[in-house]
C-alpha cells in the first residue's frame, strides 16, 4: 500500500486542485499522470444545475464519441426472428428471447449494453429489479429500444455512451483511454460536454453546467475551465 500511496502522491505534484485548466492543459496533465501498469480510462465528471428529483430537471442521453471509448463493450440483443439474425450479423455478443431472460434472472450477465426490439418490453420488463440498478434497462431515449437492431449494436460498439444525472446532479462517463493522443481526448470530451448541454431540461434554473472535470483510473482529478470546451454554461 505504501507504494500506491508514494504513486498517487506523485501524480498529484503539479496539479493545483482549485485552478481550472484550459482543456487542452488538463488534457495533458491527465495523460502524463495516468502511469499505471495498465492503459487507465479518461473520466469526466460534470456537476449539473438541476434536482433530477423532479422530472422536468432529469437529464438522460447518449453521444457518440467521434474516437470511440477504446473499450470494446459487449452487446446484448432481446429479439426474435429476423431482428434477431440482425443483430448477430451486426456483431451482438448475445442474442436471445425467453431463454436470455431466464439466463440474465439466473445471475449471469454476459453483456455491458443492453438492447430490445420494442416488442419484447413486455419480457425484458421482468429483469428491471437485475438490470435498473445497473443502468441497463433498454429504454427508447437512448436508442437502446428499436426496431433498428443493428444500428444500434453498431453504435454501441463504435463508441456510443449514455449518460444519466445521478442524484446529487452529477454526470459521469468514460471518454476515452490515457493511451489517446491529446487531439483525440479533446474531440471526445468537447461531444460528451455538447451532448450533455444539447440534453439541458426545461426544468433546468440557474447555470447549468457548473464544473468539469477529468481524471484517469488512478490519477488525480483536473478541473477544467468550462468556456475552454466550447460550451455554454447557461
Amino acid at each position: 500500500m505504501a507504494h500506491v500511496g508514494k504513486r498517487i502522491k506523485k501524480a498529484r505534484e503539479g496539479v493545483e486542485r482549485t485552478k481550472l485548466y484550459p482543456i487542452d492543459e488538463a488534457v495533458k496533465l491527465v495523460r502524463s499522470r495516468a502511469t499505471a501498469k495498465f492503459d487507465e480510462s479518461v473520466e469526466i465528471a460534470m456537476n449539473l444545475g438541476v434536482d433530477p428529483k423532479h422530472a422536468d430537471q432529469m437529464v438522460r442521453g447518449v453521444v457518440n464519441l467521434p474516437n470511440g471509448t477504446g473499450r470494446t463493450l459487449r452487446v446484448g440483443v432481446f429479439a426474435r426472428g429476423a431482428k434477431a439474425d440482425e443483430a448477430k450479423a451486426a456483431g451482438a455478443d448475445v442474442v436471445g428471447a425467453e431463454d436470455l431472460v431466464n439466463i440474465v434472472q439466473g445471475g449471469t450477465i454476459e453483456f455491458d449494453r443492453c438492447i430490445a426490439t420494442p416488442d419484447m418490453m413486455p419480457l425484458v420488463g421482468r429483469l428491471g429489479k437485475v438490470l435498473g440498478p445497473r443502468g441497463m434497462m433498454p429504454n427508447p431515449k437512448v436508442g437502446t429500444v428499436t426496431m433498428d437492431v443493428a444500428g444500434a449494436v453498431k453504435a454501441s460498439k463504435g463508441g456510443a455512451v449514455e449518460f444519466r444525472v445521478e442524484k446529487a446532479g452529477i454526470i459521469q462517463g468514460t471518454v476515452g483511454k490515457a493511451s489517446f493522443d491529446d487531439g483525440k481526448l479533446v474531440e471526445n470530451i468537447k461531444a460528451f460536454v455538447d451532448a450533455v448541454a444539447k440534453a439541458k431540461p426545461t426544468g433546468a434554473k440557474g447555470t447549468y453546467i457548473q464544473r468539469v472535470a477529468i481524471s484517469s483510473t488512478q490519477g488525480p482529478g483536473v478541473k477544467v475551465e468550462v468556456g475552454s470546451i466550447g460550451a455554454t454554461t447557461a
